[in-house]
């Protein structure tokens, strides 16, 4: 009896081949630089526009490239290993459109994710305020009608690539009585008349990606930008988190690929007692571990990235918010792992910014906190097995 291989079809390997080689030359030369300057680098975003790299998820009817969810891991993935600042415009564009995805009305639709498809913009996702973190729910942030508007007040917090993108996916109160059922979900453009945003956060990593707070002071957008209908916003934020933390899943797996590819080439190179520190047992068994985890997690992330793509052609899956937590978790502990066993690996010099290990294990650990913390995700796959 003959089954489907359990892999990647040639076309995903085909594309990781294409973006390892535009990472390799067009984005690994100027992750340093963005890390030191604490710059978004536009060049790269210009090559990621220049190879339909930038949001391969948005479906080919909104001019997209129609990419499957694995694909769209892939090419976070391969961005990663080069740099993570770079991997969170693929990610981030995602994240920011998957709600329109799942919940707008056709003429949002196409709206909003063709310019995102053709590079014209780019789409962040505002949940988190300044008290309500992994309480979302919480939020204070309001959206009050009058008449075929609605006006928006309030803050939100760590909000990715803020100031740079065009629009905003902002969850925003509408029925205070109703609890997480009054939240509802808006479209916010940069450019709408009281919108700002926040000094730039001073970060321990992907620095190259501006987080900052985006102000909402009295801002009128009309009712038809509401995704959704009312009171559905808060469905729509823990629905999309099903099928995106699978990409912070994926961030995390190409930073621990990019730390482990050069703690090898390093330990093979690097000479101690007389021959390379490769052929010492205990280092033998460091590579092979750091190894073996980051396939462990690719294997559950990328099975994951199967389950979400079947949900978004409407197959429900059941296990698919256990899968997205799980890749997560696993993917960004073993990410902070294994970044911080290739800086033991390079000793001294793994300590200093001569080398990107350092970089790495920095921007690792936000893979373990944004999206959800990993104690969160904990708490919804103990939620998932026990209900």
């Amino acid at each position: 009896m003959s089954f489907p291989l359990y892999a990647p079809a040639e076309e995903h390997d085909m594309l990781r081949e294409t973006v390892r080689a535009l990472a390799d030359e067009k984005i690994a030369p100027h992750a340093a630089a963005a890390d030191e300057n604490e710059e978004f680098s536009w060049d790269v975003y210009k090559a990621l526009v220049a190879a339909d790299l930038h949001a391969v998820h948005v479906p080919e009817q909104y001019e997209g490239a129609g990419a499957d969810a694995l694909a769209t891991v892939i090419v976070i993935e391969e961005v990663a290993r080069a740099c993570a600042s770079s991997s969170l415009i693929p990610a981030v564009n995602k994240l920011g459109t998957v709600p329109l995805l799942l919940s707008a009305s056709e003429e949002l639709k196409s709206r909003y994710l063709a310019p995102v498809a053709r590079g014209e913009a780019m789409f962040s996702y505002a949940l988190s305020e300044p008290e309500a973190g992994s309480d979302a729910a919480a939020m204070k942030t309001k959206a009050v009608a009058d008449g075929d508007s609605y006006i928006l007040n309030g803050t939100k917090m760590w909000i990715t690539n803020a100031g740079v993108s065009e629009y905003y996916t902002v969850m925003a109160v509408t029925d205070p009585s109703a609890g997480a059922r009054g939240i509802s979900a808006f479209v916010v453009e940069k450019s709408d008349e009281g919108v700002s945003f926040g000094p730039k956060e001073r970060k321990l990593g992907i620095k190259g990606s501006p987080t900052r707070q985006v102000i909402l002071d009295n801002v009128r957008i009309p009712a038809t930008r509401m995704i959704g209908a009312p009171g559905t916003g808060f469905k729509t934020a823990l629905a999309t988190l099903d099928h995106t933390r699978i990409t912070i899943a994926a961030q995390a797996l190409g930073i621990a690929q990019g730390a482990l590819d050069y703690a090898i080439g390093y330990v093979k190179e690097r000479k101690q007692f007389g021959r390379p520190i490769a052929d010492f047992q205990g280092l033998q068994f460091m590579v092979a571990d750091m190894a073996m985890k980051l396939e462990a997690a690719r294997q559950l992330t990328y099975h994951a990235a199967a389950k979400s793509e079947r949900a978004m052609h409407g197959e429900p899956q059941k296990d698919l918010t256990f899968l997205s937590s799980a890749a997560k978790c696993a993917a960004s502990d073993a990410a902070m792992e294994i970044t911080t066993d290739a800086v033991q690996l390079l000793g001294g010099y793994g300590y200093t910014k001569d080398f990107p290990v350092e970089r790495m294990m920095r921007d690792a650990k936000i893979t373990q906190i944004y999206e959800g913390t990993n104690q969160i995700q904990r708490m919804v796959m103990a939620r998932q097995l026990l209900k």
